[in-house]
This record gives structure tokens, sequence and C-alpha cells, in this order.
């Protein structure tokens, strides 16, 4: 009888120390799972690391002065090729930061591949991307929107000589000299930008 109850006793405390093992385990695979789903949702290109300014009649930040010098970038562009702020001289620049995950960015490049369209050689549309892993997913992009203009990689020098991109879509409209003459902080209407570029060109 004793060694009866002594067995029962032995197998109670097996089957609690598999019952112990197998709960941590458990919670030890959950906060992994935890780890995981906190590291993929803090990426740079997560979209909630930027704000959406919706769209506007009115400018948020808006440069008149003829003295602000836009900053002469060198990036690489996804087709491999360095390009130069200045190469574009003696035309109108917009200078379009975005990425593809921003739903206003989106709607915004149809336009920007009309205005390029519209005004040819007078006017550079320029694109630069903040996406974290740009040559995988902003070709297939610029393949599906058939975009137009020149797509370059961003990086953090580039975005702090433009006074910090911490919104997007960000766009400048540069003059023939190189000079910045405003700044839209969200998606802007297409006439807006038309008027802005005639005025570069005019003046």
């Amino acid at each position: 009888m004793a060694k009866e109850k002594k067995t029962k006793v032995q197998k109670s405390q097996e089957n609690k120390s598999k019952i112990h093992w197998g709960k941590i385990f458990w919670y030890a695979f959950l906060g992994f799972i935890i780890i995981l789903f906190i590291i993929n949702n803090t990426r740079k290109d997560d979209p909630h690391s930027f704000k959406y300014p919706p769209g506007t009649k009115k400018y948020l930040h808006e440069t008149k002065s003829s003295d602000t010098l836009a900053f002469d970038f060198s990036l690489k562009s996804i087709d491999g090729s360095i390009v130069k702020l200045s190469d574009f001289k003696g035309k109108v620049v917009v200078l379009d930061f975005w990425a593809t995950w921003c739903a206003p960015c989106r709607e915004g490049i149809p336009d920007l591949i009309d205005i390029q369209k519209s005004f040819g050689n007078n006017v550079q549309v320029i694109g630069i991307t903040v996406d974290q892993n740009p040559m995988k997913v902003v070709p297939p992009f610029v393949k599906e929107y058939k975009i137009n203009y020149p797509i370059l990689i961003g990086n953090d020098d580039v975005y702090n000589k433009y006074g910090g991109i911490d919104a997007i879509p960000t766009t400048f409209i540069i003059d023939k000299t190189g000079r910045i003459v405003n700044k839209h902080i969200g998606l802007v209407e297409k006439q807006i930008l038309i008027n802005e570029i005639k005025q570069a060109l005019s003046s």
C-alpha cells in the first residue's frame, strides 16, 4: 500500500514537472513573438514614424527669400547613376520627398508625372525616396506607376540639409538659379504647383 502511494506521488511530481516546463517553453515562445513584433513595427520605413498632413490650399511653410540656396546633393538613382541637383541648373526643379508606403505620396505622383510631361525640358521633377529598402520596393513601384522622372535614394544628410524631413510628401520648388522659392509639407494641389512653376520660369 505504502509502495503504491509512493509510486502515485512520484508520478504526480513527474506530471507537475512536465506541466511546469511546458509553461516555461510556452511563455518563452510568446515572448519571442512579442519581441519580433516590436522590432518589425519600429523599422525606419514604418509609416507611423512620419506624419501625414492633409492636402491644403495654403502653405504650411513658404519661403520667398531669394537667398535660400538649395543644397546641391549628389545621390544615387535607382538605375545606378549619380545625380546632382546642379545637373539641372537653368531649369525649375520640383523636388519631392516621398515613400512607396505613403498614401498621400501615391495620390500626388500622377500630378508630378503630368507636370513632367507638360513642361518638358524647362522643368525637372525629382523624387527622393525615404524607403528603407529602396532597391527592393521602388523599382517595381516606378514600373507600375510609369514614373517618368528620376528617383533618387535619400539619406540623413540630405534630409537634414533640407530642414529635416519628418513628414511626407514634402515638396520643394527650386528656381533656375538653384534657390528654394516654395516648400510644401503634405499633399498639395496640382494647380498650386503649376502656378508656382510658371512664376519661377518667368522670374
